[in-house]
């Protein structure tokens, strides 16, 4: 029988749809802002389909919302291993649950959170010198690691089904300089991850010239009057947002209209504030994974998705180096609504068609 050890950082993501771009030391502005925790939510999707798998698991938590009440929520009864040293719950809270798990033999540790978290488990698992594979059910704002899988339901199924482990990254980046428009990751553990189809590789950092791309994007943008463009971030998207003759926000969300900026850096609220009755959001893919929505984006949630049509544009070489779209908004009947085929916006004619899976 597996033993799985469940840990789950309650603040992770909280940052993303009111713009933070990340959560670390910013749990207060999160709060200020009106953000609401998804991770536990995420972790019981997570859980409930490792149930539905019908494998007999052994379910080791840390207390609380640290793990045990979203196992119960899901249907499990944990052994409980530890719980967190204060109402808010700390990185340390989650280094000691894994240690816990370590003692107690568990033959995974699955983790719900982002980067922050998953250098949290691969640093106290490399300091314990085991070789305990990790899995995350991402959560967080930004992923940039390849120890995730692509969404919570493929962590619960990953989980009990794996007979193999392969060494993956785990990544890191600034998050000061990711708000202010720079990604600096940084390399911070490699370690066994259980292989499967559906785990996330590590993203691409820039690369490619999307000039024409871009110049033909805004070309359209502004011969559409009265429709409210949301245009996500990435480089292929700054390039649009620099032809349209504003500075964007990088990794950030903008809202434009009939050549003005109504929302610069927006969150989920300042999106809603400013849609019309005709809108329109533009993404690219994530390099190396493939994501339009639930990767980067969380201010374009599922309230904006709802009311907008959706554009995708990317670079040639982009599309061929993914494959295939994915989507993980965290509403499951949105991401069942936009799977299917979807045109991708590649030149300033040409289109490809790409699957949403």
């Amino acid at each position: 029988m597996r033993r799985i050890g469940v840990v789950v950082n309650p603040i992770a993501g909280m940052g993303g749809r009111v713009g933070l771009k990340g959560t670390d030391n910013k749990v207060e502005e999160a709060r200020r802002r009106g953000a609401e925790p998804r991770a536990p939510d995420r972790a019981v999707q997570a859980l409930e389909h490792m149930r539905q798998q019908g494998v007999e698991v052994e379910l080791l938590a840390y207390g609380g919302v640290m793990g045990a009440d979203e196992c119960r929520e899901a249907g499990y009864e944990p052994e409980v291993v530890g719980h967190p040293g204060d109402e808010d719950t700390s990185r340390e809270d989650t280094r000691e649950a894994v240690r816990q798990f370590v003692l107690n033999d568990v033959d995974l540790v699955l983790f719900v959170g982002g980067d922050g978290t998953a250098v949290d488990v691969a640093e106290t698992l490399d300091e314990l010198e085991t070789d305990t594979p990790m899995l995350g059910v991402p959560a967080g704002v930004k992923v940039y690691s390849s120890v995730f899988a692509v969404t919570p339901r493929a962590a619960g199924r990953l989980a009990v089904s794996f007979d193999r482990t392969a060494t993956r990254e785990v990544n890191d980046i600034d998050e000061d300089a990711f708000r202010g428009g720079d990604v600096n990751t940084e390399l911070k553990a490699i370690r066994p991850v259980p292989v499967g189809e559906d785990l996330q590789s590590s993203k691409q950092i820039g690369g490619g010239t999307v000039e024409q791309l871009a110049e033909a994007v805004a070309y359209d943008c502004t011969d559409e009057h009265e429709t409210t463009f949301v245009l996500g971030p990435g480089s292929t998207l700054d390039a649009v947002k620099t032809e349209l003759g504003f500075d964007g926000a990088p990794l950030g969300v903008d809202v434009w209209r009939d050549g003005e900026l109504l929302a610069h850096d927006a969150t989920e609220s300042d999106i809603l504030a400013n849609l019309g009755e005709q809108n329109t959001i533009i993404v690219s893919p994530i390099g190396g994974q493939g994501f339009i929505f639930g990767r980067g984006n969380p201010q374009i949630s599922p309230a904006v998705i709802r009311q907008s049509d959706v554009e995708v544009v990317a670079s040639r070489k982009k599309i061929d180096d993914i494959g295939v779209l994915r989507v993980d908004t965290g509403d499951p009947e949105l991401d069942e609504d936009l799977r299917g085929w979807q045109r991708v916006r590649v030149g300033k004619f040409e289109r490809r068609l790409l699957k949403v899976v």
